[in-house]
């Protein structure tokens, strides 16, 4: 009797497939340590719909607000080389902590030795480059996690555009840990709200404009405007990041060629594909099925 050879067909890792289906596909990269880059790619994917794009939240290890420069610049690097595993010529860290913390490193000491051909923006120069224009008694507050606010980035990135323009600065950090929990609609959110805002407004009563340094904080909008008088402008960065991105794009055609346009999107998360999804249905406003992502 003839024997028959077993073949052992190799064991394919879906990651590792994926990532080969995708050389073919050059996407904008997404980032943020949660859910809340997640409103900014909301605002970026109704304006550019035609790009394909990967988003990774690093949920995991979130929140990244009260976190040491090393460890958010640490973790933020690993995801900026995941971007670059899938292809990913551009790399927007839609997260402001990261912006504040990792960026300018990343950009000035790693990105010449991973590929000088690849671009890594982030979401302080584009809100920086604006909020000028919305005051009208020059003086702005921010309102953002401990670690954006001890870095300093916004007052020293507004005054290269806007030097008459005064900063206020403002850490919120119970806003984060209740906007994940899924609390922001509760008591609790109404009180710490009140009272960040009541310490950012005692600062200056000629704050006429406040930005949201933090891409979770478009989720207590209306709470926000609530204990605010109607005289003052409060800014979100989603539509502001998302045209300063199709006019980067308009300027750099060498970046914005090597893009793909098939207008797909995939999602990562570090942690649980199922709680990732219930909660970024939410903050991007529509379902979301992501992947997990091992770092």
């Amino acid at each position: 009797m003839k024997k028959i050879s077993m073949v052992r067909m190799p064991v394919i890792n879906r990651h590792s497939l994926f990532l080969r289906q995708m050389s073919a596909s050059r996407p904008i990269g997404i980032f943020d340590s949660g859910y809340g880059g997640l409103t900014v790619f909301k605002s970026i994917a109704a304006l550019l719909p035609h790009y394909d794009y990967i988003y990774i939240g690093d949920n995991a290890r979130a929140p990244y607000g009260n976190r040491s420069f090393e460890t958010v610049y640490e973790y933020t690097l690993q995801c900026v080389e995941e971007f670059f595993k899938m292809g990913c010529p551009l790399v927007i860290i839609a997260c402001n902590t990261a912006s504040a913390k990792a960026l300018r490193t990343i950009q000035q000491n790693d990105l010449p030795g991973l590929d000088q051909g690849r671009r890594v923006l982030g979401v302080i120069r584009p809100s920086a480059e604006v909020i000028g224009n919305y005051t009208k008694t020059g003086s702005v507050g921010i309102l953002g996690t401990v670690g954006t606010v001890e870095s300093n980035s916004y007052k020293l990135e507004v005054e290269k555009f806007f030097p008459q323009v005064h900063i206020y600065q403002q850490a919120c950090p119970m806003w984060v840990p209740l906007i994940e929990e899924g609390e922001y609609n509760s008591e609790s959110a109404d009180l710490y709200v009140k009272k960040y805002l009541d310490e950012l407004m005692a600062q200056s009563p000629d704050i006429d404009t406040i930005l949201l340094g933090c891409t979770h904080y478009p989720l207590l909008m209306d709470k926000i405007k609530r204990h605010l008088p109607s005289s003052i402008t409060v800014v979100a960065q989603g539509d502001i990041v998302a045209h300063s991105l199709a006019d980067y794009l308009q300027r750099h055609p060498e970046i914005e060629q090597r893009i793909s346009r098939e207008g797909e999107t995939r999602f990562y998360t570090t942690d649980s594909p199922e709680d990732f999804d219930n909660h970024a249905t939410i903050f991007f406003g529509k379902q979301v099925r992501s992947q997990h992502l091992h770092l």
